[in-house]
């Protein structure tokens, strides 16, 4: 306050961060199956980096996967044959995540070292993408909200495409040698 007058601390739970010009990001974890998105989850930073989007441990994402996976499978219906896919980010292939998977005893697909091409969630992260910026996000909070909402609204038929099309971009990835395809 101008003037002279007490001014008061301001408080953070009082606050909301805004995007300005593209200014404002979160970090999602997610994942789906031929029928349907699964869980959607915003991934907070850890320790000293809690404030840090986009930071993320072995223990988080084995934390994240123990909240999301199984629930997910039962929500879409997969039944016990169901194969859990994902890239070799060092926290996915840490020795610690892997004893973790092992001990869930999931069916875990092998994943190639160099591999952009192959892994179908990318196209939905596009498409979520896409979707959240036409809203145009006024904050964080606003961005999340949208997230959600977009990724909940992504078509079955999409999903079931990207599933069904693995074994082309397999065939396409072999077929240049492990270059750039289409996917």
């Amino acid at each position: 306050m101008f003037g002279g007058g007490r001014t008061r601390p301001m408080k953070k739970k009082n606050t909301l961060p805004t995007v300005k010009r593209g200014g404002g990001s979160i970090m999602l974890w997610g994942c789906f199956a031929s029928a349907g998105t699964g869980k959607l989850q915003r991934v907070q930073g850890t320790g000293k980096l809690q404030r840090v989007q986009g930071t993320m441990n072995s223990l988080q994402y084995q934390e994240i996967l123990d909240d999301n996976v199984m629930q997910s499978v039962t929500n879409l219906r997969l039944g016990r044959r169901w194969t859990f896919q994902q890239d070799n980010d060092p926290k996915h292939t840490s020795k610690s995540t892997r004893a973790w998977l092992q001990i869930k005893g999931w069916n875990i697909l092998e994943w190639p070292s160099q591999s952009p091409d192959l892994n179908p969630i990318e196209n939905l992260w596009w498409d979520l993408k896409k979707a959240v910026a036409v809203r145009k996000p006024k904050n964080v909070t606003e961005l999340e909200a949208f997230a959600h909402d977009e990724w909940a609204k992504i078509p079955v038929d999409c999903c079931k495409t990207l599933v069904s099309s693995y074994a082309s971009r397999l065939k396409a990835v072999i077929t240049v040698k492990g270059c750039c395809t289409k996917y």
